[in-house]
């Protein structure tokens, strides 16, 4: 899936080296703020509050709408448990075990270079993916969905468990996102190639851009590195004009 919001500008090979130096080192920081952030709402993001007794280890006590959440979760489930991954329609009838710890993934696609057939990876600085920890990786996951003869079936079944109960709480607590929002990240749910319909949740840094270099100059860079892999560099002159959201509802409290 290729990131629609990342545009292209020109940049020559003799920029690239301090762009990127700069980029990598405040794509580590914002990466830093965002695991500190996730780690503080951990209770937040907790899957107990919407699934109760019928998480592993949960509660005892009934949590309000909990059968009626895991009943539409076992509806999603059937409906994205096909293809690709060929799994059983049917979830097994035991509590789920859904970690309640925030994972986070690189937001990676691949870009293939004008006038060429390769294909090179690109990762966003600003953008990751964001789901529950589970035995799989979503590259790992991508990865055996592809090669098929490798899929393991429990870590998949979890994996997709686990988006799926993210993307519930995020509908059903509009609270999270918004809290989000006020810490200057957007959260969207989308699907991803390689994964058919299941829809996985994504978050980037609000009110930042990044941007690829042309294709001659990934051509050239990846060419020397000898690894078919590229960040897109951070759009440093927009970050200067970074917009303030609590400035501006203060400004226009009637928006």
């Amino acid at each position: 899936m290729s990131d629609e919001r990342a545009g292209q500008r020109e940049l020559s090979i003799d920029e690239l080296a301090g762009a990127r130096e700069k980029t990598e080192e405040v794509a580590a920081l914002l990466r830093a703020r965002l695991d500190r952030h996730l780690e503080a709402l951990r209770p937040v993001l907790s899957p107990r509050r919407l699934l109760g007794r019928h998480v592993r280890g949960g509660v005892r006590e009934d949590t309000l709408g909990a059968d009626r959440a895991l009943s539409e979760l076992r509806e999603r489930y059937a409906a994205v448990a096909g293809r690709p991954f060929n799994l059983p329609k049917e979830l097994p009838d035991e509590p789920l075990g859904v970690e309640g710890i925030a994972e986070l993934y690189p937001f990676e696609y691949a870009h293939r270079l004008d006038g060429s057939d390769r294909a090179i990876t690109m990762t966003s600085p600003i953008r990751w993916l964001l789901g529950f920890r589970s035995g799989y990786t979503l590259a790992e996951l991508r990865n055996a969905v592809r090669d098929r003869v490798s899929l393991r079936s429990a870590d998949a079944r979890q994996f997709i468990v686990n988006a799926l109960v993210l993307q519930t709480m995020l509908e059903r607590f509009p609270e999270i996102p918004a809290l989000l929002a006020d810490l200057r990240y957007e959260v969207r749910v989308e699907k991803l190639d390689g994964l058919g319909d299941l829809p996985v949740a994504t978050v980037r840094i609000a009110s930042l851009s990044s941007f690829r270099p042309s294709d001659s100059v990934i051509a050239t860079a990846t060419r020397f590195s000898g690894v078919p892999a590229f960040i897109e560099l951070i759009d440093f002159e927009a970050a200067r004009r970074m917009a303030d959201p609590l400035r501006e509802q203060i400004e226009n409290p009637s928006s």
